[in-house]
């Protein structure tokens, strides 16, 4: 489990977490969702150990994160940041492979080389391999960026859970690789041992998805759960300062705004 408790996160005299606390279970998609500047990717980048929170703590299986070494935080945990840019013409299977790194000091084993192809050919990047990264379309370097996060976890850890933390991992994507992605997610869940945390903006797709809900407004938890509970028309009229309507088909939600 992968559990915030009680974050406060404080910068140039404004608060922008206040008192977050969540719980995020493997084996389910867990979502945050807010309106911007709910403070969701700050929320991310403290859970990752990219921000140091004012006051609270962040717990990986029961261990305070501030008592586990970088290194090894690396070799179990894997983070997709909104700033995915590089300046140099690497390869698609070199920008993979980076992935690796934390796994191998030198030159990669064949361990290392074969979680990379695995991982490439999971998100169907394996033709590009050869390619040169910067001359990818937004959408294929999204694709080659999530092959080599879900590479740096790849191997199942005994005893002990892989995280994947995504801060809007659906940018650059078209509807279907939206939707690719996101089967995709649901997959790698199926091992019980992954720990799934992101942030997405698209509240169907979310209704869609996600097992558990986290939804930020103004820097505060304005309610956590199922879909059900979350996403109802008070909370969504607070939050987003607009009111759905509601409609349910096949146990699926559906969510329209005027």
């Amino acid at each position: 489990m992968l559990s915030a408790k009680k974050i406060v996160y404080k910068t140039e005299g404004k608060i922008l977490l206040q008192e977050v606390s969540a719980d995020f279970m493997p084996g389910r998609l867990n979502l945050i969702i807010g309106p911007n500047g709910a403070g969701k990717s700050t929320l991310i980048k403290i859970l990752c150990n990219q921000l140091q929170p004012s006051a609270g703590e962040v717990f990986y299986d029961g261990r305070n994160m501030d008592k586990i070494s970088i290194l090894e935080l690396a070799k179990i945990r894997s983070v997709l940041s909104q700033n995915i840019d590089l300046a140099f013409p690497f390869t698609v299977r070199e920008v993979v492979m980076m992935g690796r790194y934390p796994h191998f000091i030198g030159r990669p084993g064949s361990k290392d080389e074969s979680a990379c192809e695995d991982a490439m050919k999971f998100f169907e990047v394996e033709n590009l391999a050869s390619r040169n990264f910067l001359t990818l379309s937004g959408g294929e370097k999204q694709r080659v960026q999530f092959a080599r996060v879900l590479a740096q976890i790849w191997y199942p850890e005994p005893g002990r859970s892989r995280y994947l933390i995504l801060d809007e991992p659906l940018t650059f994507l078209d509807v279907h690789y939206q939707f690719d992605f996101m089967h995709k997610l649901n997959d790698l869940l199926k091992g019980g041992d992954v720990i799934i945390v992101g942030v997405v903006h698209d509240l169907n797709l979310a209704s869609r998805f996600a097992d558990y809900l986290v939804l930020l407004n103004k820097g505060k938890v304005l309610a956590s759960g199922d879909k059900y509970s979350v996403l109802s028309k008070q909370n969504i009229s607070i939050a987003y300062n607009m009111e759905p309507v509601i409609h349910f088909e096949n146990d699926r939600m559906y969510l329209f705004f005027n």
